[in-house]
């Protein structure tokens, strides 16, 4: 493969160089090669472009293919085409970067030779980089649960929605999940945008208490999680038609309302979603046309303010909020030491880290073994006991299995091992 020759395609007439064409970017349930993702997103380019066009997007490279950890990367390479646009972004740390904006099929396949399976890009476009134009709600399903209860929460987040006055369009994540995105006007910055999302995460949490939940502490969720939090300032999802790492190549698919109760997102993959987008179009058509106030979802958040509900957590890289609730795990927070000692009526989680590794089957596998050797307490621990979180620093990203051992008598708890793995790169 190291002598092989790049395939020059020309799209809409620019050429692109793709490199190593035959190089596996999947090979478990199906052999894909990088120009089979090429060609891919040029046969869903229309649909796909829709969600990234004009906007600054993150290159998440899995260069090494779907089967190894990715990277990710804010600055446009440098070597980059003369058509290639780019807009300078600043970031909640001060700093800026200079980002890639796909304009056309070109650019699409551009970023997809960089090892761009999916695609994310930010809520704003290149015209106002300040102020979002899209709501993002990602329901995020918490370990075993099920695909009938995201469904469930899904119909409560858009009915939320509706008499919010905005129109949702639902996709699945490619993964376990469901995401609705709503186009808004662009007349609020990211922290009343993030305000509005929490506040649909409350109302849903409202509505479903045994299905869903809106808390940011994996200790703390059940259910479904709406992840309000992606619509802080430079967060970023995998858009529509994004390719997903999984081994079947799943793709994050958009739907109509009438398919959301009845959908498998096994049905969404590499291969299959072409043949959809023929047969029936883009389901999402119409979205740009769709943009809605967020007067609503704000008067809402008020009246939770007003009934002393606190700012949720903010992710870690953010400075502290005004309002915002401690930004520290429950597991792991101090008593004051003026309080008066009470007793707790909510006992903190008895918490152990298994595995940290840039390798999510090896940290599996970590945990795997822990479960051998503590038979008894494994046999004791929940579905979503088991917290699997995927880490994110500058540029790198990793995984973390911890256990939640509050199902598990203290007797038969076991101690606090060296993590296997403890790989996990360096955040940086």
């Amino acid at each position: 493969m190291a002598d092989e020759q790049p395939e020059i395609l020309t799209i809409d007439g620019r050429e692109v160089r793709i490199t190593h064409p035959s190089k596996l970017y999947f090979s478990k349930d199906l052999r894909l090669t990088k120009l089979d993702l090429v060609r891919y997103y040029l046969a869903v380019a229309p649909c796909a472009l829709r969600g990234i066009a004009n906007r600054p997007i993150v290159l998440k490279r899995f260069v090494d293919g779907a089967e190894k950890p990715p990277f990710y990367q804010k600055r446009a390479p440098a070597d980059r085409p003369d058509w290639m646009r780019t807009v300078t972004l600043s970031f909640p740390s001060g700093r800026t970067a200079e980002e890639v904006v796909v304009d056309d099929a070109a650019g699409l396949a551009w970023i997809v030779n960089l090892g761009c399976m999916e695609l994310h890009p930010h809520a704003v476009t290149a015209d106002d980089l300040d102020h979002p134009n899209e709501l993002r709600i990602d329901l995020d399903p918490n370990p075993g649960v099920g695909w009938d209860d995201v469904r469930r929460v899904t119909m409560e987040a858009r009915a939320v929605l509706e008499e919010a006055g905005l129109r949702a369009w639902p996709k699945t994540s490619g993964s376990r999940g469901m995401h609705l995105i709503v186009r808004i006007a662009p007349r609020w910055g990211f922290t009343q945008v993030r305000r509005a999302a929490l506040a649909v995460a409350r109302a849903v949490e409202r509505r479903a208490p045994t299905l869903a939940t809106s808390k940011w502490w994996k200790e703390e969720r059940h259910g479904v999680f709406l992840d309000y939090n992606q619509n802080a300032k430079d967060r970023t999802t995998a858009s529509a038609y994004s390719v997903r790492p999984l081994p079947d190549a799943r793709v994050s698919t958009p739907l109509r309302w009438n398919e959301v109760m009845e959908c498998d997102p096994a049905d969404f993959t590499v291969l299959t979603v072409p043949q959809r987008f023929e047969k029936i179009g883009d389901p999402h058509e119409g979205i740009d046309q769709a943009a809605g106030p967020l007067e609503a979802l704000l008067e809402i958040a008020a009246r939770d303010e007003r009934d002393g509900l606190k700012d949720a957590p903010w992710p870690p890289h953010f400075r502290k909020m005004e309002g915002e609730a401690p930004r520290v795990a429950p597991s792991r927070a101090k008593k004051s030491s003026k309080s008066v000692a009470k007793p707790a009526t909510h006992p903190k989680a008895p918490l152990l880290t298994i595995a940290n590794s840039a390798d999510e089957a090896a940290a599996l596998a970590g945990l795997e073994r822990w479960k051998k050797r503590h038979k008894k307490a494994a046999a004791l621990l929940a579905a979503d006991d088991v917290l699997v979180d995927r880490m994110r620093g500058r540029s790198t990203t990793w995984t973390r299995i911890r256990l939640n051992l509050r199902h598990v008598p203290e007797n038969l708890r076991p101690e606090q091992e060296a993590p296997d793995p403890d790989d996990a790169p360096k955040a940086r």
